[in-house]
């Protein structure tokens, strides 16, 4: 027999952009080109999880653009 959980799918859930103290804004460089500026909340007790969501968002931004200037993905160099 299966058990019945009753509970807010909204308390827990991380997927959730409300949870996280990650605030992004949208702002011109020095050249006009618009960037995205991430600010964490140093407070926050969410601040691993948020340090680690920001961190990924830069590297896969890095990946893409070296993807696209160099045309090949970035690749870990294997071991002899």
């Amino acid at each position: 027999m299966a058990k019945v959980i009753v509970a807010s799918l909204k308390a827990g859930s991380r997927s959730g952009r409300s949870v996280s103290a990650v605030t992004e804004k949208r702002v011109r460089d020095t050249v006009g080109q618009i960037k995205t500026l991430r600010t964490l909340d140093a407070g926050s007790h969410t601040f691993g999880d948020d340090l680690q969501y920001v961190f990924g968002k830069n590297v896969a931004k890095a990946r893409r653009e070296n993807k696209r200037t160099a045309g090949v993905n970035d690749a870990a160099i294997a071991k002899r």
